[in-house]
């Protein structure tokens, strides 16, 4: 296990912003590339970075809705993006590597949520397919322009990670499919392609990192039903927040951008981050509370998932054999 996963005292908390963790900090001549960087927390993230002077290209799967999204900001590009579709991540790849420019930030925002049972390319569970696969392929596949930037890539995972851990003996949910768990095991996901990833990567100076960013109301929400929500305490019967912790887009993205750009993580990786800091682990029955599971920051676990990952997408960026 990695033994940085404690609390380093970061200075910041729940309720920190980004403007918060961003104070003082120039990314002038960085480029970012975030992924949902139009909607929710991405949209938040992209501000955020190019407000701080970054570059920021953003990816979407509807363009169209992503530059209008994105209008009068700076330093903004977007381009064609479907997670779900391989064939996508690998043009929008190819286009990227043919600009010849460097990765200083990689942040692997966009996903779903507790969607119905949907298959995508040959057979794949969509959650694990959209948030896990399509991530890791495109990371792989942007390997050269992240090694030449020394880049730090953000993993968005979440404490749904709590949920389940890598269904080995079916990862895909074909002998039934549960929502939740399949969204907890994409999250798990998450979590352990930045363990693998700051592995692999370390010796070129790319680090990697995952977080959970906090309970928003936002857009990933959408397939979960209202009564769901207010049996769940998220909202009252008039749609309005009744949990205490819920944070506003500014604060849950600030994880995303301090895990980004923090001076604190200089010379760490492969930890799970939440609140503007590292998370401690944490154990016992309770789920959704604060913390990591082990499972989520297994080396071995990590090492077996990434076998996987190029298995089902025929790309590993550190193979000498695909």
């Amino acid at each position: 296990m990695n033994t940085e996963q404690h609390r380093l005292g970061s200075g910041f908390g729940a309720r920190s912003t980004t403007d918060d963790v961003l104070h003082g900090i120039d990314l002038s001549g960085k480029l970012a590339i975030v992924t949902g960087g139009h909607s929710g927390l991405g949209l938040e993230t992209t501000r955020a970075l190019a407000g701080a002077g970054a570059r920021v290209v953003v990816p979407a799967r509807r363009r169209a809705a992503a530059q209008e999204a994105v209008d009068g900001i700076d330093g903004v590009e977007v381009d064609d993006l479907d997670l779900a579709d391989l064939g996508s991540v690998r043009s929008f790849a190819e286009r990227f590597l043919a600009s010849e420019r460097d990765v200083d930030l990689l942040i692997n925002n966009a996903g779903i949520m507790a969607c119905p049972e949907t298959r995508v390319g040959a057979g794949l569970e969509a959650q694990f397919a959209t948030n896990h696969l399509g991530h890791y392929a495109l990371a792989n596949r942007l390997w050269p322009a992240l090694a030449r930037g020394g880049a730090r890539v953000v993993s968005v995972s979440s404490n749904g990670h709590q949920l389940s851990g890598i269904r080995w003996d079916d990862v895909q949910f074909e002998r039934g499919y549960d929502k939740w768990q399949a969204y907890g095991q994409a999250k798990t996901a998450n979590a352990l392609f930045a363990v693998q990833l700051d592995a692999l990567g370390r010796d070129s100076g790319v680090r990697a990192f995952s977080l959970h960013p906090g309970v928003i109301l936002t857009s990933l929400g959408r397939h979960v039903p209202r009564e769901e929500m207010i049996a769940a305490g998220w909202i009252d019967e008039n749609g309005n927040p009744m949990d205490p912790t819920i944070k506003t887009p500014a604060q849950g993205a600030a994880t995303h951008v301090w895990a980004a750009t923090s001076p604190h993580l200089a010379g760490r990786g492969g930890v799970y981050c939440e609140d503007c800091d590292i998370a401690e682990r944490t154990t016992g029955d309770a789920v959704l509370t604060s913390g990591v599971r082990d499972w989520a920051t297994d080396p071995e676990e990590a090492a077996r998932l990434w076998a996987l990952s190029a298995q089902l997408t025929g790309v590993d960026a550190f193979s000498t054999t695909t």
